[in-house]
């Protein structure tokens, strides 16, 4: 089945001008754009076209596929406003989009919400990078047809170690959306502090959330402040993951409430980067109420399907009291409607069906989830981890799993880094931003950007179609823009090497 929607829903609109502006000298073609990530295929056509703008009031459809669409293309370039064909199609995977180019008419078509908003967000990048935000529409005729590689593309902000405000969580969302990242996982509570309100248990934010690392005030989201962040993010199409890290890094709780520890008696609040010393009492029937209470209440919140359970660092935990803890609260965030997922050390217990290994360090543990039947989501400490440094240079960041530059971060395929799996056992690439050395959004810049854009495009690109020069050749441009838009993009060394300087090598499959 197919639909039809004319132009952009326009409502009180005149043409900028009957003469269009003088020509570019040169109209790239669709091509040589410099797109990130870089689409599934491009076939250029023969000419270009200009296309005429219009100044007025856009009226959005109330069309479910196409509205948030239209409100994120207008939003991002509020100035531009072209008549567009927006094509809705059944034929079209969940995600994947085409937009043709030719006779001075832009289509976008797509069968699903997602999709659609994926095609706008490429839209916006052949506008700017085609001069079109500049006031010249000029752009070659051809045609974009794309798809992710994977369905999972991820960004974790730890915003319990440090704490962020509403606005700068909205900011963040603001820079990822534009590559296609689909999903915030959001790490909520360590042993620095809790942030988020749970009504039935007030004391995780009235003293759990006073705390952060090097001692500043903390701070947390309250149900409110919560819901907003998730509304903001769905409407740029960006699902968010609340993360509850149990049974270790949990100091916070801790202190908030002894009956959760194993001695009864409340802890310090920690303010240091220490990991591996705390653990709730698995053996206490009151921690998986607590932990019950805490997943119904941030699952009423979160309309996406996952709830992270953490997992990691378990070291104060025995081993079968952690493997029984992970059975059983595995089963409470499926009571409550939610697929679970943790770090890979979860791969130690009998996983149920769903549950979704992140793999991180150890690769055995994803092949455990591979023969489980279980999906796996791609992080790897030495390639993904966005708190590392670049090198030892770098102002702020750690470096115990690596030194990563952008070619690192760029420079490996997902269905090699355990033997055995195929893009089927993959659900796709997170990339984390642990919070340790971040303090503000500065911080959050310079640690995210331009490694990020690396990772989007191996998350999204097929293996295939990547080549690591012509996205740095891509990479260069973006940079520009980055700035442009006053983001704090580091100043790569990949980007001041000769262009015919041979790339590092990808380091063995078998990295973690």
């Amino acid at each position: 089945m197919v639909r039809f929607f004319p132009l952009l829903f326009l409502a009180f609109l005149t043409a900028c001008g009957s003469e269009p502006p003088p020509k570019p000298a040169e109209v790239p073609a669709l091509s040589e754009l410099p797109l990130i990530p870089l689409p599934a295929s491009i076939t250029d056509g023969e000419g270009d076209a200009y296309y005429e703008t219009y100044t007025g009031q856009v009226m959005p459809s109330s069309d479910a596929i196409i509205g948030d669409a239209q409100r994120y293309l207008y939003s991002r370039l509020p100035d531009l406003v072209l008549p567009l064909q927006f094509d809705v199609r059944s034929d079209l995977a969940e995600g994947a989009y085409r937009i043709n180019f030719r006779d001075g008419n832009i289509e976008v078509s797509a069968g699903t919400r997602d999709g659609m908003l994926n095609a706008v967000k490429t839209l916006e990048q052949v506008l700017h990078f085609s001069g079109a935000d500049a006031g010249a529409v000029y752009i070659s005729e051809g045609t974009i047809s794309d798809e992710a590689r994977f369905p999972y593309r991820g960004f974790m902000l730890d915003v319990a170690r440090h704490f962020f405000e509403v606005e700068e969580v909205k900011a963040v969302i603001d820079r990822i959306a534009p590559y296609k990242i689909n999903h915030l996982h959001l790490h909520l509570s360590d042993d620095q502090g809790w942030r988020i309100e749970i009504k039935s248990w007030p004391k995780l934010t009235e003293i759990g959330g006073k705390s952060e690392v090097g001692g500043t005030p903390g701070g947390f989201y309250t149900q409110e402040q919560y819901s907003d962040i998730v509304a903001y993010a769905a409407a740029r199409g960006i699902t968010i993951v609340p993360e509850i890290d149990m049974p270790g890094h949990t100091n916070a709780a801790l202190s908030a409430y002894p009956i959760l520890n194993e001695d009864g008696k409340a802890t310090e609040p920690y303010t240091g980067t220490r990991v591996g010393f705390s653990t709730l009492d698995t053996d206490q029937d009151s921690v998986y109420v607590f932990i019950d209470d805490v997943v119904r209440e941030i699952g009423a919140l979160t309309p996406g399907p996952y709830f992270h359970l953490g997992g990691d660092e378990s070291d104060a935990t025995d081993h079968e009291d952690y493997v029984k803890f992970v059975n059983e609260v595995q089963k409470i965030i499926k009571r409550n409607g939610k697929q679970p997922m943790g770090w890979d050390e979860v791969a130690t217990a009998a996983l149920d069906p769903g549950t979704v290994v992140q793999l991180w360090a150890h690769p055995d543990y994803a092949l455990k989830a591979k023969a489980a039947g279980n999906p796996v989501l791609m992080s790897p400490a030495t390639r993904a981890y966005l708190d590392m440094q670049y090198d030892s240079t770098s102002r702020i960041g750690l470096h115990w799993a690596a030194y990563i530059e952008v070619d690192s971060a760029y420079l490996w395929d997902p269905a090699n880094l355990a033997e055995g799996l195929t893009d089927s056992d993959i659900m796709g690439v997170e990339a984390p931003l642990w919070g340790e050395t971040i303090q503000n959004l500065e911080d959050i810049d310079y640690l995210t950007f331009p490694r990020l854009l690396a990772l989007a495009e191996v998350g999204w690109t097929p293996q295939e179609r990547r080549d690591w020069d012509d996205f740095r050749r891509r990479l260069r441009a973006h940079q520009t823009w980055l700035k442009d838009q006053g983001i704090g993009t580091y100043d790569t060394r990949v980007l001041q090497e000769e262009e015919n300087e041979a790339p590092a090598e990808p380091a063995p499959s078998t990295d973690n």
